[in-house]
C-alpha cells in the first residue's frame, strides 16, 4: 500500500466548499479517510491536487468525458471554461415572496394583513386615517406605513 497523501497546510488559504454527493460515494469517502487516518477535507484536497489540473488539456479532457457521463445519468455536472473549472450544479428556485412580506401591498393585501374586509381598508384609506396612496386608480399601501400605523393605534402621520 502507498503512504498516504501529505496533510495539507490547515488554517489560511482555503476556501469552503459545500457538496451533496450520493450515499454510497458519501460512505466510500468516509471509509477511505478513515483507513488513511486523513479528514475528508484533507483527502478531497489531495485527489484535487492529483487529479484535476485545468492548466492541462489531458486532465481537462478526462474530466469532459465525467461530466458527459454524469450529466446524462442526471448527475452531478461538470463546467469546463477556458478560465475555470465548475463542479456540481445547483437547484436553487427563488422562492416566492408572501403578500405580507411585500414592501408594496394592495388593498387585499392590507385586508389580509389586518384581518378585515377589503371594504373596511378601502374607507380608512379613503378617509385619510390609512396610510396610503391611489395609483393609477388602484389603492397602493408601504408595509412599514401600515405596520407603524397600526402599531401606533392608528396615530401616525398619512403617507
Amino acid at each position: 500500500m502507498s503512504a498516504p497523501p501529505s496533510r495539507p497546510s490547515r488554517g489560511r488559504g482555503r476556501e469552503a466548499l459545500f457538496v451533496r454527493i450520493p450515499s454510497s460515494e458519501a460512505e466510500r469517502l468516509d471509509r477511505a479517510s478513515f483507513e488513511l487516518k486523513l479528514s475528508k477535507q484533507d483527502l478531497i484536497t489531495a485527489l484535487l491536487a492529483r487529479y484535476v489540473d485545468p492548466a492541462s488539456p489531458t486532465s481537462l479532457a478526462a474530466l469532459r468525458q465525467l461530466g458527459d457521463a454524469t450529466a446524462a445519468d442526471g448527475g452531478q455536472r461538470v463546467e469546463l471554461t477556458p478560465d475555470a473549472l465548475t463542479l456540481g450544479h445547483h437547484d436553487f428556485r427563488p422562492a416566492p415572496v408572501p403578500a405580507a412580506a411585500a414592501d408594496v401591498l394592495t388593498l387585499a393585501d392590507v385586508a389580509v394583513l389586518l384581518q378585515v374586509d377589503e371594504g373596511a381598508v378601502e374607507a380608512l384609506a379613503e378617509s385619510g386615517e390609512l396610510p396610503g396612496r391611489q395609483v393609477a386608480g388602484a389603492w397602493r399601501f408601504a408595509r412599514r406605513a401600515v405596520l407603524d400605523w397600526l402599531a401606533t393605534g392608528g396615530a401616525g402621520p398619512t403617507v
